[in-house]
Formats: C-alpha cells, sequence, structure tokens
C-alpha cells in the first residue's frame, strides 16, 4: 500500500499496522523493538485489540476499500493469535 503522506509522517494504515504490531508483541509472538522476547500479556493485548475494535466501529463507511480490508485482516491475525495465546495459558 503506497502512502501519499511525507516520510516520517503517519496515516490510517500505518496507525492499525502499529496497534496490531503491538498486539502481537504482547502476545510474545514478535520481539519488541529493542530485540527482546518478552513474556506475553494477555490483558494488554486484549486492550490493542478492543482499540482495532473501536476503530473499525467508529471509522465505518469513512475507510477506503483498502484500508477497511487490511482493518479487517488484522483484526482476524490478531485475534487468532490471541485465542491461541489464551489456550497455551489455560493449559
Amino acid at each position: 500500500m503506497t502512502s501519499t503522506n511525507a516520510p516520517g509522517s503517519i496515516d490510517f494504515s500505518t496507525f492499525i499496522l502499529s496497534l496490531a504490531g503491538s498486539t502481537m508483541v504482547h502476545l510474545g509472538r514478535v520481539p519488541d523493538p529493542t530485540g527482546h522476547h518478552g513474556d506475553s500479556n494477555i490483558e494488554m493485548a486484549r486492550q490493542s485489540i478492543d482499540m482495532l475494535v473501536m476503530l473499525r466501529a467508529k471509522t465505518h463507511g469513512n475507510l477506503t476499500p483498502e484500508e477497511a480490508a487490511l482493518l479487517d485482516r488484522l483484526l482476524h491475525d490478531t485475534r487468532v493469535a490471541f485465542l491461541d495465546e489464551a489456550r497455551k495459558q489455560a493449559s
């Protein structure tokens, strides 16, 4: 996806990718920006997913088709990862 913003600026897609990335860090799926793989923090991951859900509701009808598809894909991926981690913690 190509951004028309100036380098260093943020657009909606970059913002939601950042939230999804934070979710994956909180789930221990990817390292944090320092390269450290920490323990999972399922509550922080839940909050990040809840923010994505809220953004989907608040932006409904105002996103480009590409932005809407990206948001839906990120929600699916983060929810699946969340459920996997929750099951792992329950066992």
